[in-house]
């Protein structure tokens, strides 16, 4: 740990006084891991004293205004260094982060390595291979009313905007909308989540040291500390946590009507028919639940499945588990534990209804919770009515495909929505019969990795989407921009606007007007080579006849 926060030694631990900043005050924990000899064993304890005084954001944000008015972070070369020096804090510091994510989550490095470290190179990388033609305006089509006119639409930074991240997946979630808010222009207060403390502390401590701490400023704090940054006017907020939590930002976004997106939740269900090959449908399905001990917004939250289904699925459950785990689950160091005691209480209550088919151990100190496959629920009970974001699977019995698309379209949308099956008749009905923020057919999480889709949520799941290209276009406004001439040419075939009016010139500007059907671009291009070719014939026959009449 860095040596300006306080650090006390015991005989058993390290106790780390974080700050007040780090606070969360609807969550006063303590955590211990107790994990493998060649671990260190470490507790956090989070001071929950209220906050004496508030800092004062006013500077803060009038310091970025002023930044961003100076026209600093518009230049596209100064965008590029910040990348550059963000994409060599993750190159420099990969440990570290590694080492943070462990702290917080007990994560295992190839988790930590495919969802966060890597996952955020690569993002960093695709943005300065493509900034220089992202940046560039766009030229729509013209109508024949504005052939000679420019017609273009601008990529216009929003200013200064807020990124608040999540504490499930706390570097990626964060830094992945911060580096395309950079990309496109923008101011950026940087906000992590208090609750992945460890993180928090790397992302105050280190980022500081990379990018203009002007433009990118870094504010730390909890319930108290964030409400009073949503006080402040933005020009963009960008929010990455619960539904409840998304409400109360999108309220306070409201009263300067300030554009955001919000990537929320919810119950993403995961429908399985009798015809697919269930050890490898297990296997797929138990593989995106457990992700970071099921703390990730897109995990399978329940099954949908026939009982005969239900019964292949606990025994190749059962096996695969012990596959990958051991006989003592809660000795591996494959699986993460749970982020705090709140939440380790909250996941313990949903298991006291329905019936415990696989796991249901758990472990208090070490906040651990064995995967646990619960069925005999009902869709009323605890376990069935909020995201459950733990290691905790129900199946619900349904007799069909029909039956499971009621069963989904009776609920709020998710923001994944899964299903496995080889009929491809099945997975096309799933696809136009409901409505979720993504779908994936025949595995589990995959569709987040992909960077040319664009990942986001719909109703009570979220709204506005990212990742790629779409993350740039999330932060600036495209700017329509028309720009005329004022040559005679241009002003005689625009006059028929002008009164007197007339006939005729209504005659004139409905021509003008008309939408006409394009062409399409294939034959534009057969045209051009067609013409090419006559052309080029024209000036060949012509020289071969001119040489011929000169002999």
């Amino acid at each position: 740990m860095e040596a300006n926060n306080k650090e006390t030694a015991t005989k058993e631990h390290t106790v780390l006084e974080i700050p007040s900043g780090y606070v969360d005050d609807a969550n006063k924990y303590n955590r211990e891991f107790h994990t493998d000899n060649s671990r260190h064993m470490e507790i956090i304890d989070l001071d929950t004293e209220p906050v004496d005084k508030m800092t004062s954001y006013d500077d803060i944000l009038q310091r970025c205004r002023t930044a961003f008015a100076n026209g600093k972070t518009r230049d596209v070369s100064f965008r590029k260094k910040q990348l550059e020096n963000l994409l060599r804090m993750y190159e420099e510091h990969e440990n570290d982060m590694i080492n943070a994510l462990d702290a917080d989550l007990r994560r295992p490095k190839q988790e930590s390595l495919v969802a966060e470290t890597e996952f955020l190179k690569n993002d960093v990388k695709n943005i300065l291979y493509n900034i220089d033609e992202w940046v560039k305006p766009e030229l729509p089509s013209k109508s024949m009313v504005n052939v000679l006119d420019d017609v273009q639409i601008y990529k216009d930074p929003y200013g200064v905007v807020l990124v608040i991240g999540a504490w499930n997946y706390p570097l990626q979630l964060l830094l992945v909308p911060v580096a395309s808010a950079i990309a496109a222009g923008n101011c950026v207060v940087i906000k992590p989540s208090e609750v992945a403390a460890n993180c928090a502390k790397f992302i105050q401590e280190t980022l500081p040291k990379y990018i203009d701490n002007e433009c990118y400023p870094i504010i730390c704090g909890g319930a108290q500390e964030t409400s009073e940054l949503l006080k402040q006017r933005f020009d963009y907020i960008f929010y990455t946590g619960s539904t409840r939590v998304g409400q109360i930002v999108h309220a306070a976004a409201n009263k300067y009507l300030t554009p955001c997106t919000l990537e929320l939740g919810g119950k993403s269900p995961c429908y399985v028919d009798k015809s697919v090959e269930l050890n490898t449908a297990v296997k797929r399905i138990l593989w995106g639940k457990l992700m970071n001990c099921g703390q990730t917004c897109i995990a399978p939250d329940y099954v949908l499945c026939s009982k005969e289904t239900e019964v292949e699925f606990i025994k190749e459950a059962k096996q695969i588990l012990k596959e990958w785990y051991g006989d003592n689950i809660k000795d591996s160091p494959d699986l993460s534990r749970i982020i705090n005691k709140t939440n380790f209480d909250r996941l313990m209550g949903m298991m006291k209804h329905g019936t415990i088919a696989v796991g249901g151990n758990s472990n208090a100190n070490e906040l651990f919770i064995e995967p646990t496959i619960i069925v005999d629920v009902k869709p009323d009970d605890p376990v069935m009515q909020s995201e459950i974001f733990g290691p905790i699977l129900p199946i619900v019995s349904v007799e069909s495909a029909y039956e499971a698309i009621k069963f989904i379209n009776s609920r709020e949308k998710p923001l994944a929505l899964y299903v496995l099956s080889k009929s491809k008749k099945t997975i096309e009905l799933f696809k136009t019969h409901t409505s979720s923020g993504g779908f994936c057919s025949n595995d589990i999480l995959s569709h987040f990795s992909v960077d040319t889709l664009p990942f986001g949520g719909v109703g009570f799941s979220g709204m506005g989407s990212y990742h790629g290209k779409y993350t740039f276009d999330t932060f600036v406004h495209r700017k329509s921009c028309l720009g005329k001439n004022l040559k005679a040419l241009g002003e005689k075939l625009s006059s028929g606007r002008y009164p007197p009016y007339s006939e005729r010139k209504a005659s004139i500007l409905s021509f003008l007007l008309r939408k006409r059907r394009p062409l399409p671009n294939l034959y534009l291009s057969h045209i051009f080579v067609f013409g090419l070719g006559i052309g080029l014939t024209f000036l060949v026959n012509h020289y071969m006849q001119g040489k011929l009449l000169s002999r």
